[in-house]
């Protein structure tokens, strides 16, 4: 055994001499570096593969950064843009606000008399049978129960049923438990208007108690008689159909609310009026 592996030893050696000597004698005769030739060879994969390595840590590297930049931008972008629909939301409401003061003024033009506070709706309560608004004005602006809600155009809302400091609560005219003296402007004939829910004609109004021989037509405007809590001529609503009372001995009248309650933002209060 000792003997097998000297020998092993003395070939690996020899051939190693060999080797070295025919490298060397290559070298002399290319003029060439052929170790390091086979050196760099042998190197050259592990190189690229190296360098590879290098280029995609750096790549990922990028990637993390990019990333982590595009998504502070993206959070950025995406605060702008809330605060640039907040301003548009702003802007919406103040022109929706112009428009109304503009008709209200108008309004002040033809009914010099009315004393009027604005208040804006801050809760609603439509729970069949009751239909109400509250606003953000009470009785620190001179508010009273009993005082009339209309639009800025002069359609009546409702009546004020509740009041605080800085509230007040408002039965609009959808309210079955709310009625109002009224007359068909193009006709005169009168009748007493309240919400139609207990009839069966929820969103309309129902005008009772009209005279059996009345002509009564679709789109004829309705409008308060006037008494110490409506004025007169405070539009109502118009006529979308008619029909007998049960017992036929009179006639009655449903109306499309000339206000729009659901769509409301503000209102006016009259606080004060001549009446007629």
């Amino acid at each position: 055994m000792r003997h097998f592996f000297s020998t092993r030893v003395r070939v690996v050696m020899i051939v190693s001499l060999l080797v070295a000597a025919l490298l060397a004698v290559a070298s002399g005769v290319t003029g060439k570096n052929i170790p390091g030739t086979m050196v760099q060879t042998v190197l050259k994969p592990l190189r690229s593969g190296a360098n590879s390595l290098v280029d995609r840590a750096e790549s990922i590297y990028d990637y993390l950064f990019r990333y982590e930049a595009l998504k502070a931008e993206n959070a950025a972008l995406k605060e702008e843009l809330a605060a640039m629909q907040e301003d548009a939301r702003d802007v919406d409401s103040l022109m929706r606000e112009i428009e109304r003061l503009r008709k209200l003024a108008q309004l002040k033009q033809i009914h010099e008399d009315y004393a009027l506070v604005d208040g804006y709706i801050i809760a609603r309560s439509n729970q069949n049978w009751v239909n109400t608004l509250t606003i953000n004005r009470g009785t620190d602006v001179g508010i009273e129960v009993g005082m009339c809600a209309i639009t800025e155009t002069g359609e009546v809302v409702g009546l004020v049923t509740e009041v605080g400091s800085n509230y007040a609560v408002i039965r609009t005219v959808l309210d079955p438990s709310l009625e109002v003296s009224a007359t068909i402007a193009n006709t005169g004939y009168s009748g007493m208007v309240s919400g139609g829910y207990s009839s069966g004609y929820t969103g309309l109004l129902r005008m009772d108690y009209l005279p059996s021989a009345s002509v009564i037509k679709n789109n004829d405007p309705v409008v308060t008689s006037g008494s110490t809590v409506y004025p007169r001529n405070l539009l109502l609503g118009y006529v979308v159909d008619a029909g007998f009372e049960d017992n036929g001995l009179a006639k009655y009248a449903l109306l499309q609310p000339a206000a729009q309650i659901d769509q409301l933002e503000q209102i006016f209060i009259i606080t004060d009026y001549k009446a007629e």
